[in-house]
């Protein structure tokens, strides 16, 4: 075997992140054993903070922000890939970067990326009283987007079946622990701090609207035409297609987009393809439950 092939069998062989819990949360181990330091991050007033339970439409708002900053210039939001862009600050991919550096490293302001529960977020960005958006998705879209999302990405646990997946999210047992207590706990914090809290299904039904509102959390006032650019080049089938927001940058060791691509559909109503109709009613018994105590509503198809 050639000397090449042996290493490209290295890489492909890659092995799975280990997981463990931070204060009852599943996280990947490089971010439990980093946890003080996450956890004594030090916010600066003009941060703005992204937050989201994975795969509800984090790098969409990421794209959408970072041209909002740049007034729509196209070419200023392809200088780097979302990741390097905006830092995912609690993330920690030997090899490839640690979100924690490379926030320290950059100039203010900083846009940074979260996935973490609002009590787990470090203390700083609200004592610094940070602006901080928040995006919620209807949970079985989520559910499904997230299952496809850990069969590609290796610094994830392996799913394991459809079936198996299922009821290790209905138990909280994925990284980042429970969709319900995340989107509530967020909720809740929205009228104590400075939390934009918006809505998947909103922003594909009217993104022009949503992104609006973005814009004048973040103190921006857009004129139509750089609205129009903004709505056009954040759809799903132009960022699907953008190596800069598509993560195709990063290596197949980590993220095989053969197996399911980054972005995958992007819709609203996906479940329907791939919950059983028993699936379904537990699903809707535990969401009842679960959803008892909170103002909070989502919808599950348009």
């Amino acid at each position: 075997m050639a000397l090449n092939e042996m290493k490209d069998l290295k890489i492909d062989e890659k092995e799975r992140l280990t997981v463990d819990y931070v204060k009852g949360i599943l996280q990947p181990t490089p971010t439990c054993e980093t946890w003080d330091q996450i956890w004594n991050f030090q916010a600066k007033p003009d941060d703005l903070l992204i937050s989201t339970y994975p795969k509800a439409g984090t790098t969409w708002t990421q794209e959408i922000v970072d041209l909002i900053q740049n007034k729509g210039d196209l070419e200023k939001s392809k200088r780097a890939p979302t990741h390097i862009r905006i830092p995912f600050i609690e993330w920690i991919i030997p090899g490839i970067g640690c979100g924690l550096e490379q926030a320290s490293a950059m100039p203010s302001p900083r846009t940074l990326k979260t996935h973490l529960p609002i009590d787990l977020v470090p203390p700083s960005f609200l004592e610094k009283n940070c602006k901080m958006i928040y995006i919620a998705r209807n949970p079985k879209d989520n559910m499904v987007s997230y299952y496809h999302f850990h069969r590609m990405n290796k610094g994830l646990p392996d799913p394991g079946t459809w079936e198996e997946y299922f009821e290790s999210f209905l138990a909280g047992k994925v990284c980042w622990g429970s969709w319900y207590d995340h989107v509530k706990g967020w909720w809740e914090a929205k009228d104590q701090h400075r939390i934009l809290y918006l809505f998947y299904e909103d922003m594909k039904k009217n993104p022009r609207h949503e992104i609006q509102k973005l814009a004048e959390f973040m103190g921006n006032n857009l004129d139509d035409e750089v609205l129009e650019k903004i709505v056009h080049h954040t759809s799903f089938d132009i960022m699907k297609d953008n190596p800069m927001a598509n993560y195709s940058s990063v290596p197949t060791a980590f993220m095989d987009h053969s197996i399911s691509p980054f972005m995958r559909k992007g819709t609203v109503g996906d479940w329907k393809n791939y919950f059983t109709v028993a699936q379904n009613e537990r699903f809707d018994e535990d969401y009842k439950k679960n959803m008892a105590n909170t103002s909070l509503t989502f919808h599950f198809q348009f």
